[in-house]
């Protein structure tokens, strides 16, 4: 039985760990279930954006424990095989080509730390605790690390890992672990609000527009890049969907990807 649900409705697929009775802890089939729902995700042409949320009190408590014993007696191949599995997952997520949702409820501990981190966009509930609690076991939150640094900052993120303290969710805004925090009970109108959001823009351009970033961060505003995003700009231009953009925008009517229910 898997403990992940994938659903695809209305252009958007959701993602749902679903192993409350284990506060959604993963273990190696979980991390199979969720690399696979995410290759299907990316695969599906009909899909334009993805939540990733659970069912329960918790989001996720990170790793489960009986797995985390498993690994305890494997090797240091096995373990590394293992990890090698976590890191493709997470990969995965952090560079799906449609945006992505994070819906957190509950508590996110280590791996789930991950996670958040891998979303575009991360919506918590106020009541939402965050810690990255690896080191409290002799652990480190390694193959989560290049997504939590990215999304807080390497000085943070030390502080983060090498204490394991718990953090609200108002502090998790601050530090851009999270994007917006809300009442639980308007965690799911939050989220559509971002889900309308996208819709309602091109698809090709919001794929182009996320992977923008990674081509433009931490590069030197040169001759190239400004050759390469003129380029981008102008090829965007001249496309059936620019054309049909800019010409839906002009005659004052939806453009041709806005259906009834966006």
């Amino acid at each position: 039985m898997s403990h992940v649900e994938l659903t695809i409705e209305n252009q958007v697929a959701k993602v749902t760990l679903n192993r409350p009775e284990l506060h959604n802890a993963f273990d190696e089939e979980v991390i199979k279930d969720l690399t696979n729902c995410f290759d299907t995700v990316e695969n599906n042409h009909a899909v334009r954006v993805m939540v990733l949320q659970s069912t329960g009190k918790s989001f996720s408590a990170g790793a489960d424990l009986n797995w985390m014993k498993k690994m305890a007696g494997y090797s240091k191949a096995e373990n590394l095989a293992d990890a090698k599995n976590l890191a493709v997952m997470l990969n995965k997520l952090n560079n799906l080509s449609k945006p992505s949702i994070a819906r957190i409820q509950g508590s996110a501990f280590g791996g789930a730390v991950g996670l958040i981190a891998c979303c575009d966009i991360a919506i918590a509930s106020k009541l939402s605790k965050f810690c990255l609690s690896e080191v409290k076991l002799g652990l480190i939150p390694a193959t989560i690390s290049p997504y939590v640094v990215e999304a807080v900052g390497p000085k943070m993120a030390k502080r983060l890992f090498m204490t394991a303290e718990v953090i609200s969710a108002r502090r998790a805004r601050r530090i851009n672990l999270v994007d917006e925090t809300v009442s639980e009970e308007d965690l799911d109108n939050e989220v559509d609000s971002h889900i309308s959001n996208i819709l309602k823009n091109g698809p090709i351009a919001v794929t182009l527009a996320k992977s923008i970033v990674d081509k433009v961060a931490n590069q030197p505003i040169n001759e190239a890049m400004i050759e390469q995003t003129s380029e981008m700009i102008a090829e965007v231009r001249v496309s059936d969907e620019g054309q049909e953009g800019l010409n839906a925008f002009l005659e004052k009517r939806a453009a041709n990807w806005i259906h009834s229910h966006d």
